[in-house]
């Protein structure tokens, strides 16, 4: 099932994308309802979402509607550094002995299509494209041969970098989490249907050139090790965010060095999911604050 946030008519809400519709839960939820709940109320699997589904209800061409981050405001996102070999290679780092994890500031989530912003402080902006998944149930101590179990689906995330303000903070925070830095989406792909998630071809593009090209099976620290790792730690809620890190043919490691800049477009594929593009613009003047 493909899981979406979309926007038509003025609202925002929940619906299930089939071939070129969009199905609108509102039919059956009777209200708009944000992905969050929609997980945790475990909607997907319920039998009026079923029956919607097998009916002509609540049916609208998805070129009439705007997709959205299908979590706009998740409780955490939350990111995996150095995962691939061949990118702690590239970037001349040692290969980690657990897992390190950075947060973004649920503020940088966009969603297909909307604009990244070169911001106006640095020039040195990348891309990563990488996997992400969906926390669908609240969890603590969750074993890595259960962890399937809370993880509602899975979505392409472009982990945006402002590279030198990277550096200026040892947990990497800053540098990842400039407002429009943390695309998401297209939708969420359930668990049930993505098929093996350590087994999928994931490729970066910027405008017409091929940056990534790697797969998911190289991981160090695969996704049911990072729920286990992660539930350690916190509880994990319904929407959370986590993404898994990113392969070799960053612009930061290329030489010279390739950062994006406005007019550019950024596209990742992932197998299985689909397209998550997004164009490059520089930061906007009213972004400033002005009294």
């Amino acid at each position: 099932m493909k899981l979406a946030t979309f926007t038509h008519d003025g609202s925002t809400r929940v619906g299930i994308v089939v071939d070129n519709e969009i199905i609108d839960t509102r039919t059956v939820t009777g209200r708009p309802v944000a992905m969050s709940e929609f997980l945790q109320k475990d909607l997907a699997n319920s039998d009026t979402i079923k029956n919607l589904i097998d009916s002509d209800q609540g049916r609208i061409l998805l070129q009439e509607v705007k997709l959205e981050a299908p979590v706009i405001r998740p409780s955490k996102f939350l990111a995996v550094s150095l995962n691939y070999a061949a990118h702690f290679e590239e970037t001349k780092q040692q290969k980690p002995e657990y897992p390190t994890l950075f947060n973004k500031q649920i503020s940088c989530v966009i969603g297909p299509g909307d604009a990244i912003h070169r911001p106006r402080i640095s020039d040195k902006l990348d891309y990563e494209g990488e996997l992400g998944f969906v926390i669908g149930k609240t969890c603590r101590h969750v074993p890595k041969d259960r962890a399937h179990e809370v993880i509602a689906g899975y979505l392409i995330v472009n982990d945006v970098t402002v590279r030198d303000w990277q550096k200026r903070s040892h947990t990497w925070t800053l540098g990842k989490s400039f407002d429009t830095h943390g695309p998401i989406g297209p939708w969420l792909i359930t668990s049930d249907e993505i098929g093996d998630p350590h087994s999928l071809d994931i490729r970066t593009w910027v405008n017409d050139d091929l940056r990534q090209s790697y797969n998911t099976r190289d991981m160090l620290f695969d996704c049911f090790h990072l729920v286990e790792y992660l539930s350690t730690v916190c509880t994990l809620e319904p929407g959370d965010i986590i993404s898994t890190g990113t392969g070799s043919g960053v612009g930061y490691a290329m030489s010279p060095r390739s950062f994006m800049k406005a007019g550019d477009v950024v596209k990742i594929e992932i197998e299985n999911i689909g397209q998550l593009s997004n164009p490059v613009i520089d930061e906007p003047a009213e972004t400033a604050f002005i009294e």
